[in-house]
């Protein structure tokens, strides 16, 4: 006979005191057969009882250790309960806040917009309006069912608990044993509850406010109202070698020879065909217009002073770092790059002029082509200030026009 306790024997029938006995020998249930999974009686334990070989250990055994899995899952559902808790009284809040905050500001945005072109698009300003209004609706009753499904999962928590620890405090040893099927069931219908998980459902998607139509009449009016209110021109001190500076500051030839005129400096891009603007931009909303009708290999866009300018690695060549931005022609193809990843841009034909309006505020990029009003990319961000403009031309000459 296999026991996990000591051997029974014809005299160690005494258990826990008076209850159910076995309806075969009429002893106390003092043992329990593992193999059965049931309390038995000394005799049914013994070398001629039915469970002769089993795994036979002694009813208290089992109780406490039933009793143990009770209380380390009353401790994991206190947790577990804890953390919900946590998660309804910290998280959800702030995700309403949140929501509600960025919907306020997303207003604003198209608001402002809008006024600049309010007479021609009235119609688009109530629309989208209207999907703020809705997409903030929507993350408003996804937190208020979240509130309600985690404030129903509290509650089968706690009745859980509250009946294991039930169970732990009035059973005796015998009903705790018959009562392990329950048990096992509500500890199964515990883990069942999962613990709570991010889910973009709960954010204002800012989407919402996106138009192609608001984008390129208010890409028109700003680069008609703020272009050339701006004196832009480049820092001399890091125009690459490659690179011939006009007096005026404002215009850059490529040249195939590097310049020996130079003196180099930390500022200076000492490879790659690259200068910045001396203007950096912190905050606010900033327009200029380049010339770029003379060239077949150029970039510009913006980036942060934290651009490396020494060596011929990606961490200096602009659209290839996490530092850079730039809308970039290679004879007849063109592309928006950022850390390395570049994204084509099916034109057709290469802009004479390219518009760059920079919106701080709204983390926002856009290039823009005056002559056929048309918005050649748009990239949604984060941009840690401050922001230079950046040029590089590798062809021919281009030019900050305004």
């Amino acid at each position: 006979m296999s026991a996990e306790g000591s051997e029974p024997g014809p005299g160690s029938g005494s258990g826990p005191g008076p209850g159910p006995l076995c309806p075969e020998h009429g002893q106390a249930l003092s043992w329990f057969c593992g193999s059965e999974r049931r309390p038995v009686c000394a005799a049914c334990a013994g070398l001629g009882g039915r469970c002769r070989g089993h795994r036979i250990r002694r009813a208290e055994e089992r109780a406490e250790e039933l009793r143990n899995k009770i209380v380390d899952q009353c401790e994991r559902l206190q947790l577990q309960s804890a953390a919900i808790t946590k998660y309804v009284a910290d998280v959800l809040p702030g995700k309403n806040q949140r929501a509600v905050s960025m919907a306020s500001a997303a207003r604003e945005l198209v608001i402002q917009r809008l006024s600049l072109v309010r007479s021609l698009c009235e119609s688009e300003e109530q629309r989208l309006l209207e999907q703020v209004h809705g997409e903030e609706e929507r993350a408003h009753q996804s937190i208020l069912t979240q509130r309600v499904h985690w404030a129903e999962a509290l509650q089968k928590l706690d009745t859980i608990r509250t009946g294991l620890v039930g169970m732990l405090t009035h059973l005796d040893d015998l009903q705790l044993i018959q009562k392990e099927q329950e048990i096992f069931e509500r500890t199964e219908e515990a883990e069942g509850i999962l613990d709570p998980q991010e889910s973009e459902m709960l954010n204002f998607n800012e989407k919402c406010t996106r138009s192609p139509l608001l984008t390129q009449l208010w890409a028109t009016a700003v680069l008609g109202s703020l272009s050339g209110t701006e004196d832009i021109r480049i820092d001399e001190r890091t125009v690459s070698p490659f690179l011939q500076l006009s007096d005026d500051r404002k215009t850059l030839t490529f040249s195939t020879k590097k310049s020996k005129a130079c003196a180099d400096g930390p500022e200076r891009f000492d490879h790659w065909p690259n200068a910045l603007a001396a203007t950096s931009f912190q905050n606010g909303l900033h327009a200029w217009m380049v010339n770029v009708q003379n060239s077949c290999a150029y970039k510009v866009g913006v980036a942060s002073g934290h651009l490396p300018r020494k060596g011929s690695g990606s961490d200096c060549r602009l659209g290839h770092n996490a530092f850079s931005w730039v809308f970039s022609r290679y004879d007849q193809e063109f592309r928006f790059s950022h850390n390395g990843q570049h994204e084509p841009l099916g034109l057709l034909r290469g802009p004479a002029q390219l518009g760059v309006v920079l919106d701080l505020q709204a983390q926002e990029l856009l290039f823009y082509e005056p002559a056929s009003g048309t918005v050649l990319c748009a990239h949604h961000g984060s941009f840690p200030g401050p922001l230079f403009p950046v040029f590089a031309v590798a062809d021919q000459t281009i030019s900050i026009v305004r």
